[in-house]
């Protein structure tokens, strides 16, 4: 199972036009978090499992246009199920509303959450349109509540092991980059919400703000030079199935492709991060295998295995003992081992992709708890990374 599979079942797709509601006061500051979760789809259902886990978080009510599924889920959670939002939105004990439906109404669910006084944590993207994300952003500042979109992937060990790696230079200076996302379409009928963009955003809106947020977090924020869009070739309605682009950061470019093609059985990601005395290669779109080759010191080496912990395997490739030197960029080398390293399991993604929605709603809730609390993420990076895809969106090249 991946992201794509369960966000197929997203629900709650209907327009909603936001009321003015009496704003009271979110709580959830104590030792109880009570959740309504919007959209009854598998993913809310994957998120609800996780959320779970945690001590002091309950799901007291669950709403969706589907009235037989809001009711199957509420069921299963022990809540009270809605059909209507504005009713679910007076329910008195909710604090925070998780939403997981299509993009299209993401921003007027968030926006009526909001003005109902509910904190809120919601799916990517955060909206369609950049400027409905710093809307969203102002009015949850102005409210003193919590607002942030899903962008997971900073929660996830191995983006932490990175982030150092590059924080540190134990590899040299960052060169380049890519990200390869061979992503399944075997769920997504040709009817489903995710090809119309005008319910998607498309894929750069939809799909990749995870990967803009994730890249902008090790480099600083980054601008699209170039975006390429490729149709479907063959069939009755217009259907973008893969995109391109590249964006260029202070230190190099990044190259990132996503195409939504494959059998689900071949559905592989890859991401590689090249720098001066060697790479990082991350496999899965939540990574939970990492591949390190490169030139390095012992005390780089002993850096290394510090950040990561166990380590699964590694080569050395001494080719002589003691220090020696290489030439590149015009600069001297200086290393004593070639080595290659290598930690994590592919067959760990469910329990990574657990990990981090856990990691993510605990920090939150932290913040709702203590306003000083430093968050991993927050609404900024639900507005750079749309900004980032907007972008690569209105220059893209179509063919």
């Amino acid at each position: 199972m991946n992201k794509q599979d369960l966000n197929n079942s997203k629900s709650f797709g209907d327009k909603v036009v936001p009321s003015p509601l009496e704003v009271p006061v979110a709580t959830g500051r104590g030792e109880v978090l009570n959740i309504g979760l919007v959209g009854a789809g598998g993913f809310a259902g994957f998120a609800a499992k996780a959320f779970l886990s945690i001590s002091g978080i309950n799901i007291i009510a669950i709403a969706d246009i589907n009235e037989n599924i809001a009711k199957q889920m509420a069921n299963d959670l022990n809540a009270k199920s809605y059909n209507n939002y504005e009713i679910f939105l007076k329910e008195p004990g909710i604090d925070l509303v998780y939403i997981a439906t299509p993009p299209f109404v993401h921003y007027q669910q968030s926006k009526m959450a909001l003005l109902a006084g509910k904190h809120v944590i919601c799916e990517k993207p955060a909206a369609l349109k950049l400027s409905e994300a710093v809307e969203l952003v102002s009015l949850a500042a102005s409210l003193n509540l919590l607002y942030v979109v899903n962008l997971m992937q900073r929660y996830n060990p191995l983006y932490d092991v990175v982030h150092k790696i590059i924080k540190k230079k134990i590899l040299g200076n960052f060169l380049h980059g890519f990200f390869e996302n061979y992503a399944s379409d075997e769920n997504l009928g040709i009817d489903n919400w995710f090809w119309d963009e005008t319910k998607s955003g498309g894929i750069f809106i939809e799909h990749c703000v995870h990967f803009f947020d994730m890249f902008s977090g090790w480099l600083g924020n980054g601008e699209v030079v170039n975006a390429v869009q490729m149709q479907r070739p063959g069939i009755p309605k217009k259907i973008t199935d893969r995109v391109h682009s590249t964006v260029m950061y202070k230190e190099g470019i990044v190259n990132f492709y996503h195409g939504f093609d494959q059998p689900k059985i071949l559905d592989r990601q890859e991401m590689r991060i090249l720098f001066e005395h060697g790479e990082i290669t991350l496999y899965e779109w939540v990574p939970v295998k990492m591949k390190l080759h490169g030139l390095v010191t012992d005390d780089e080496l002993k850096s290394l295995k510090e950040l990561i912990g166990e380590v699964d395997v590694i080569y050395h490739n001494k080719k002589q003992a003691g220090n020696q030197t290489v030439k590149g960029r015009f600069s001297e080398i200086n290393f004593d081992d070639e080595i290659t390293l290598e930690c994590g399991n592919r067959a760990d993604k469910q329990d990574r992709y657990h990990e981090l929605l856990t990691n993510m709603l605990t920090d939150q809730w932290n913040w709702i708890r203590d306003r000083n609390h430093k968050r991993i993420i927050d609404g900024n990076n639900a507005v750079e990374s749309l900004r980032t895809a907007e972008q690569a969106t209105k220059s893209a090249v179509h063919f």
